[in-house]
This record gives C-alpha cells, structure tokens and sequence, in this order.
C-alpha cells in the first residue's frame, strides 16, 4: 500500500527554523510539536518527509522516485503531487498560482491518476478525484486536523473503534451514498466526497466541491455527439500516453535461474512482474481498447531491451482463461485475434480450481473491506503474469454505459423518443409484451419522486424488510429494482432487524439534513454512486491482489476521462451497445481499424457460475468462517442464518451470491483487522491502533455511527 499523511495543526508550535523540501526536514524541526507517549517523535512507519513543520506531510510505501513531484513558488507556497501525472513542471507551477487564488479545478484537470497537495502558508488543500479511486480521510486529532489518502493509518492515530452502523449501511445499502454519508469503518474517520477537496486552514477543516453540478431547472444544452465522442477519444489518448512517458521500471534483479523454471515462471514464483509496460487482453471492448491503443502509440511501449523477450516494442498482453468455469470460449477466441498484432505479446494465463472465488480466503489487510477480497487470488494469478506498469479496463462500464435511472433523466428533459430502442431491447429480452409500459411507469414515476421523498420510501421498505427480491430476475428486473432513488443491497435480507433500523434512521436523518439533495437528476446521481462504489473496491482489489514492483493503471477513472465521459450526449449512451460503439470509434479515430468479428459483443459468461463453483468447493472453510462470526458479535448478522444461506447457495438455489460475497469479504476483513499487531505510527505505545478494545458484544442496537 501506498499512502499519504500529515495534518494541520491549530498552532506553529516551536519551530527552530524553516524545512528542507527535499525530503529532510531541517535542525530543529518537531513535527509540529508532536510527541509520542514515551517522548518519541511521532511520524508514520515507512515514511519520507515531504515537508515539515508546522504542518507536516509524508509519504508512505514504495513510491517511485517519479511518482513524487513538489514543485514550489516560494518559502511558503508550494505543491506537491503524487501518482502518475502528465503535467510538466510549468504546468504544475500554474495550478499552483491558480489555487493560491483559490481555484481548485486546475489541479484536477491533467492527465493521469494522482493526487495534488497544496499549501500556501497555513492553508493546506488535498483534492480528491471525480470516480473516489483515491480518496482523502481526516478526522480531529490534537486541536487540529489529521488527513490522509488512507483511513487505517488516521484510525490508528486516534486508536477509532469500528462504526456499526457503517457497517450495517455497507451491506444493507452500498449503492445508497445517504446511508454512507461521509463515513468510514472506522469511527471518527471521515471520508470527503468524489469530486471534493479538503482545505485546512491552521486546523479548521472545509470540504469544498471543484466539479460544477448541472442544474435541475434548465436541461443541459444539446452536446454533439461526435464532438463528444472525439473528446473520450482524446482524454483515453492523452491518459495512456501519461503512462508510456512515465520511467520505466525493472523490479528487483532475478537472483538466478532454477532448475526446471523459464525465465517467466521464476518472476512468477517470486512475485516479480515483467519488466516494461503490458495490459489485459480479456476480449472485451474495454481492455481491448487499451491494449491496442498502448500498443500502436508511439513511445516504445513494451518490454525494456535486455529483458523478457527482448522485443522492445512489442506490449505484454495478458489474458486468463478459466479452465474451472467455461463459457468464455468468444471472448478468448477475440482475444487471440487482437494479440495477432505483431505489436503484441499474448500471454494465456490458465487457471484451475485454485483460482476460484473462496478458494484462498487468506490475504493482506487491506484499508477498507470490499467484495473483491474474495476473488484477489484469482486477480493476484493473472497479475503475476503481467508487467511492471499493467493497463487494466476497470471502470469503463461504469463511466460508459447508462445507468437505468437515466431513462427518468430523458422523461425529465422531454426525450421520450429516444427510450424506444433500449425499452424495446428489454422487451426483446424479456418477451413479455408488458415490458415497455412497465418500464415507462418506473422511469416516470422516479422523474416525478423527489429526492427526499424517495429516501423516505427506502428508509420505510428497510425497516420492515420489505425488499423488492420478488421482482422478476434478468434485465428487466434489474432496471425495474433501479429506477428508483436508492435500493436495498443483496446482504441486506441476511440482516438482523436491529441492523436494519440503524440503517433506516442513517437514511431519514439523510432525507431531513438541512440541504439534502444531490442537485442532479435521479440517473445521474445513481451513475455517479455506482461509480464510486465500483473505485472503492478496485482500491481494495489493488491492495489485496498487489504484486510487489507491479502498479496498475485504469484510465477510464481518470478525472479528464471521467469529464469527458460524463459530457456524452444521455440519448446516445441509453442505446442498446453504446459502450462498445463509442470505444470502437475512439479505436477508428486512432487509426485502429481491424477488429475481430463480435468485438464488442456482450459477454455470454457470468460470474455467477464461477462464484457457484467456489461456494462448493470452499464450502467447509466457509462454514468454519460463520461458526463464531465477529459480524455476530457486532449484532449485524445471526450464523445460523448466514450458515443456512451459504448451504442452499452451495445447492443450487437462487439466492444473490453477490450478497454473500458482500457478507464474506467482511467476515474476511474483520478477522484480518483484529489480528494484525502494530500500528502505522512510531512514537506510540503498542495499544495505540485502531479497535484497540476489540468488538464488543452488541446485545441491543448496533451504535449510532454518526
């Protein structure tokens, strides 16, 4: 894991002098006066000082030398940037004077995936980003303000207990951002918004919007298609080129051969990648574009001469066919179609039962729990195989596709014409000539349903459980559950009642917060929702499947990408294979042209059947989880009923396995949360680490959570 951390403080404290900004503070520098219990100075474990006193900030983890830039104006106005980032350092030095004026756009709008810290005096400012794939936390800590891009390390500081009721929304409803507000799983912990910044002045802390809202009163002005389109196209161009004219990077020296391995399977047994830049080739449109695009831009995007194959130009292309779990045989076939291009290097990475969701339930503590904990072996096995800079396709659904909600947000600007084709490719799924007035009435009546209103009726339908899981499955059932506000999660019928009262007063304190509401349009607030869920588990996907010397890259979730994604035009993304549509004009103005027949095609495989497989096969394990669980303990879930659950699943029966993935990966990182030891700081006793006290029995209510 790699973080930052640091805090502003109400005070100067005694400082002896100014600080070094080369990493080292200067004699005399205190840290802004703070001192651990035994009269140690108080810093992060692992860390390299960026600047000092009097409010200090370090880096953490094994940041490359070129993903860490500071860039300074004066003695007192400087910026500092970590990631990946295209900005020259002229550029760099302009956003700077730019937010000293107080314009915090400018720090958010270049290429690449990073985060920018500005301090000009006693006013520090840490921006997030639009999708919440690197977020910011703070929390009060010794009469100032603690932040950091990590909560574990702010809930060690403060020694933070977990919050419940966090908790019990994150099942109950992880799609609903009222019932999750600001919250973290640690209490006291907070977590600014995507799309925010968090500005610190001497201590006293400001969460600020830098993304300008559309109004609710007038309709967005008509955007040209094409233009809209060319503008995805430049910004995906401009994120992989940010990346192939970053350093390249060799992982540690292989130490010598062993008898009966390649050259590629001793990386892969010591969890080494590939030298140079590769990318995943599944078949879909998403990676497929990537790779193509990595491959045909210039800037010798491959492997370094001297390693690996030696080509030099030629990019590593990685695709995982499952042995275990058929159904993909299209997408492979697709897949090796596209790696025919000479300027690839195709890698078919197989994988048996022993990379099935379940099969290898132990793994790192990663920062935040997250469904992905119980599927990071079967990522971790592909990785292994990739390179040191790995292209992945993550988040283009999300900022792509239209979320169903949005055909509320056509009815609302008066475009009805343009719900025909994707309601009649429901009912061409579906069958049923009911279809079309059953979707048109859910769309109109969300159009019509205030936001507060619609958190209300959510709030009523959690405390008496009464959950739409009756609705009919497939598509048409899907969009149905989401045309709507907010919904139920598919954990949430394993709740206790008591769980799922907390959740329903989280949502009507959200309904009756003084200013409640999104400012948007019903779909695209739950796109925007939908899309921060989705970052927040390829974080933890990113940290529980690391690969030592390995970084992964998703340039759909970068801030210019997710601009220019959010500009295309609502009628054009609602229609039936947008996605595909869009990432194949973006591949043709590119000059790509030769596409394997069926790119684009949706996928015929689900991962239903491999998460199936994985219940049976770790179905003992599973049962030993749930025995005692700490979900028990903390009054969320009764085992009995979890045991139950995970039984007719393993049978057959039609239960929602993305629920009980949602209750594992939880169980999962409980359990690996209490049994770590240490802390993230020096200078501290022991006992000073988040839950220190362990989970307590909740015999009556789960806690309020704030």
């Amino acid at each position: 894991m790699r973080w930052l951390v640091g805090w502003s403080s109400t005070a100067a404290g005694a400082l002896g002098g100014s600080l070094g900004y080369d990493g080292r503070p200067d004699d005399g520098a205190s840290y802004g006066g703070r001192v651990g219990h035994d009269g140690e100075t108080l810093h992060p474990v692992g860390s390299q000082l960026l600047w000092g006193d009097p409010d200090p900030l370090w880096a953490v983890g094994d940041w490359r030398p070129d993903e860490v830039r500071i860039v300074k104006a004066d003695a007192q106005t400087r910026v500092a940037v970590l990631g990946t980032c295209g900005a020259t350092d002229e550029q760099l030095r302009v956003g700077l004077f730019a937010a000293r004026g107080g314009a915090l756009r400018h720090l958010t709008a270049w290429s690449g995936s990073y985060t920018a810290i500005v301090q000009v005096g006693r006013r520090i400012t840490v921006c997030g980003d639009l999708a919440g794939a690197r977020p910011v936390f703070h929390t009060p800590w010794a009469g100032g303000t603690a932040y950091a891009t990590a909560a574990l390390p702010l809930a060690d500081l403060i020694e933070a207990n977990l919050d419940f009721g966090h908790l019990a929304a994150l099942l109950a409803t992880p799609d609903v951002p009222a019932a999750l507000h600001d919250s973290t799983p640690y209490d006291g912990v907070r977590r600014i918004p995507p799309g925010h910044a968090l500005i610190l002045r001497a201590g006293a802390r400001e969460v600020a919007g830098y993304e300008p809202v559309a109004s609710l009163a007038v309709a967005a002005p008509p955007a040209d298609p094409d233009s809209a389109v060319g503008a995805v196209r430049d910004a995906l161009i401009e994120a992989v080129r940010a990346r192939l004219s970053a350093p390249r990077h060799v992982p540690d020296i292989d130490p010598g051969p062993v008898p009966g391995m390649g050259p590629a399977e001793r990386r892969a047994a010591r969890g080494m990648p590939v030298p140079g830049i590769g990318a995943d080739l599944s078949g879909g449109p998403a990676s497929g574009t990537l790779a193509l695009l990595a491959a045909g831009l210039p800037g010798m995007p491959g492997t370094l001469l001297g390693h690996g194959t030696g080509a030099g130009e030629r990019l590593l292309a990685v695709t995982f066919n499952d042995l275990a779990v058929g159904g993909r045989e299209a997408e492979l076939e697709r897949a090796g179609a596209l790696a025919a291009n000479p300027r690839l290097h195709h890698v078919v990475v197989a994988g048996g039962e022993e990379t099935l969701p379940y099969a290898d339930l132990d793994g790192p503590l990663t920062d935040e729990p997250g469904p992905s904990l119980v599927t990071a072996a079967r990522h971790r096995s592909r990785l292994a195989a990739g390179s040191a800079d790995h292209f992945t396709g993550y988040g283009a659904r999300q900022v792509l596709d239209a979320h169903p909600a949005r055909l509320a947000d056509l009815l609302m600007d008066r475009k009805r014409r343009h719900l025909v084709r994707p309601v009649a490719a429901l009912t061409k799924a579906d069958g049923s000539v009911l279809v079309p007035a059953r979707v048109y009435g859910a769309a109109r009546r969300l159009a019509r349903t205030p936001y507060r209103a619609g958190l209300e009726g959510l709030a009523a339908h959690i405390l008496h459980r009464s959950f739409s899981f009756d609705d009919p499955a497939g598509a048409v059932g899907a969009s149905l559950a989401a045309l709507t506000w907010g919904g139920a999660g598919p954990a949430a019928r394993w709740l206790t009642g008591e769980a799922l009262a907390e959740v329903s007063v989280r949502l009507q304190g959200a309904a009756h917060r003084t200013g409640a509401g999104p400012g948007q349009r019903p779909g695209d607030y739950r796109a925007r929702a939908a899309l921060a869920r989705h970052a927040m588990d390829l974080r933890v996907l990113e940290q529980a499947a690391e690969i030592r010397s390995q970084r992964l890259h998703a340039p759909f979730l970068d801030n210019q990408v997710v601009r220019a994604c959010r500009a295309l035009p609502e009628t054009l993304r609602v229609q039936p294979g947008a996605r595909a549509a869009i990432l194949r004009t973006v591949l043709k103005g590119a000059g790509v042209t030769d596409l394997p027949g069926g790119w684009g095609a949706p996928s015929q495989a689900s991962a239903t059947a491999a998460a199936r497989a994985g219940l049976r096969m770790a179905m003992d394990p599973l049962l030993t989880l749930f025995e005692a669980p700490l979900l028990a303990e903390a009054g969320l879930v009764e085992a009995r009923v979890v045991r139950k659950a995970l039984r007719a699943a393993a049978a057959g029966e039609p239960l929602p396995l993305d629920g009980l993935a949602d209750l594992i990966s939880l169980e999962l990182w409980l359990r690996r949360l209490l049994s770590r030891r240490g802390t993230c700081w020096t200078g501290t006793p022991a006992r000073a680490r988040a839950v220190p006290a362990g989970i307590a029995p909740q015999r009556r209510a789960v806690s309020s959570g704030g």
